[in-house]
């Protein structure tokens, strides 16, 4: 733990040097708008490693992520904003609290008494309420992983379908929906549809019990894999993309599919 605490005070040491007035004249100009944007990126790059199951490179990019972290509290400080400590003291006595079944003498024996007991605990704190069931759910997250926990807050008070086999339903309907505007000139209608298209599958996705930033993360990786190989396939022809034929790229993407599956047969 000792390590542990001087490494920290080391991190914070460093970023106060480098936003000193002999440090680094990049890292004194950052503002948390600048930050923000950092932030965000070393977060997914935190997924894709966690994906991956790379521990070096999980381990590095947990790494600049906190640093991120202490650099725009660092920024705060500088403002007279808040201070790192009152934002740790904050935490520590808000888990606490909200922890009373470790903490105190509450009982939850299942994870939804705790999760209920965790809502009422929140209100108690005197937070001022919000609008909406919904306002809870930040703005700026992903929008297809947005529509998964908005579906997720409304099915709680029994807004929702019955079964997946009616959310699919659903889809098709907004299918046959988007197939209609394709068929007019109004850009505008054809993105609502595509927009009504995506919150179904989301929705689904819930119903299904599958995370959909996750599931699409996945597929993501997959058509990267198979792409890649149709591009290696035909550099050792002597061909990049745009000269090739799209029958000869969907052979190559064919075999790709195949080698993918070969692995996972001998694995």
């Amino acid at each position: 733990m000792q390590k542990t605490t001087d490494s920290f005070v080391e991190l914070i040491e460093l970023i106060r040097t480098l936003r000193g007035p002999n440090g680094c004249p990049w890292d004194r100009k950052q503002t948390p708008s600048d930050v923000k944007t950092y932030l965000v990126e070393e977060l997914y790059e935190v997924l894709e490693a966690i994906d991956r199951g790379d521990k070096e490179h999980l381990k590095e990019e947990v790494g600049d992520l906190l640093f991120m972290i202490l650099f725009l509290t660092s920024l705060y400080e500088d403002s007279k904003t808040f201070t790192l400590s009152e934002a740790l003291d904050g935490s520590i006595k808000k888990m606490v609290h909200r922890h009373p079944h470790v903490f105190g003498d509450t009982k939850a024996d299942t994870v939804e008494e705790i999760k209920d007991n965790w809502q009422l605990l929140k209100e108690k704190e005197g937070k001022p309420p919000k609008k909406s069931l919904l306002g809870s759910i930040p703005a700026h997250l992903p929008a297809l992983y947005g529509a998964f926990r908005m579906t997720l807050k409304a099915a709680k008070v029994g807004f929702d379908w019955e079964n997946p086999g009616q959310v699919l339903e659903k889809i098709k309907e907004e299918i046959a929906e988007l197939e209609e505007a394709l068929q007019g000139a109004d850009r505008k209608k054809k993105e609502q549809e595509m927009g009504d298209l995506l919150f179904s599958v989301a929705n689904l996705s819930r119903h299904l019990e599958i995370e959909p930033e996750q599931a699409l993360r996945s597929c993501n990786e997959k058509f990267f894999r198979r792409f890649c190989y149709v591009e290696q396939e035909l550099q050792k022809q002597g061909k990049k993309p745009h000269e090739a034929t799209l029958a000869e790229m969907d052979a190559l993407w064919e075999d790709a599919k195949k080698l993918e599956q070969e692995n996972i047969n001998r694995g």
